[in-house]
């Protein structure tokens, strides 16, 4: 667990008003261990993505909440692809072989 400071640290050319910004705008969400924010390393790895996104790709704050839609879209449908795949594994190979040659590969 990370406070602010510690966070704002590990990236040139942020800002607490910035990363607080992003915070209020629901693109971070650390816990609230009043009166601070902790920030997990799930937080970290979204601030980095973000930061690389403004900063390294200078995409715009509007383009933000797009691709952060769509980013968590494709994280969603890996974890569901990865518990459809769980679901095939526990079949008798049978239905497993009948899975793989009803898929279009």
């Amino acid at each position: 667990m990370m406070r602010i400071t510690t966070v704002i640290a590990q990236f040139s050319g942020l800002d607490e008003a910035e990363l607080i910004g992003w915070i209020d705008r629901g693109w971070v969400r650390p816990e609230r261990d009043a009166p601070e924010l902790v920030f997990q390393e799930i937080d970290v790895a979204r601030v980095r993505l973000i930061h690389d996104l403004r900063h390294a790709m200078a995409l715009s704050e509007d383009a933000i909440p797009l691709v952060l839609s769509l980013l968590d879209q494709v994280y969603d449908l890996r974890a569901q692809l990865r518990s459809v795949l769980r679901a095939v594994d526990r079949q008798p190979d049978v239905v497993q072989r009948a899975i793989i040659d009803a898929l279009d590969v």
